[in-house]
């Protein structure tokens, strides 16, 4: 049971990479696949943790993290918004 758990999280976590690698096109798409990839790391930080029978105070620190790194994401896309009119990155100039 615990194995099978296992490689749905590994699956999960390639798929969101696939994702990130593939699809350039809009920052919500790049947002999105970032969240799936934390989500899965924290299902798998979930499930190690149960199966060593450790406290689950490194879970909260994880959650904090993630929630701080989608709230950042979320201003950006924000900010690029309202400067750029879209989340193309085609029209977000470097220079």
């Amino acid at each position: 049971m615990m194995v099978n758990m296992m490689i749905v999280m590994l699956i999960m976590y390639i798929v969101g990479n696939l994702i990130f690698v593939s699809k350039q096109k809009h920052l919500m798409i790049v947002l999105l696949s970032l969240e799936f990839i934390v989500l899965s790391m924290f299902f798998m930080l979930l499930l190690y943790l149960s199966y060593i029978e450790n406290n689950m105070y490194m879970l909260m620190v994880f959650l904090v993290f993630s929630v701080c790194e989608g709230a950042l994401g979320l201003s950006i896309l924000v900010s690029m918004i309202r400067t750029h009119g879209n989340d193309y990155f085609q029209s977000f100039n470097l220079l």
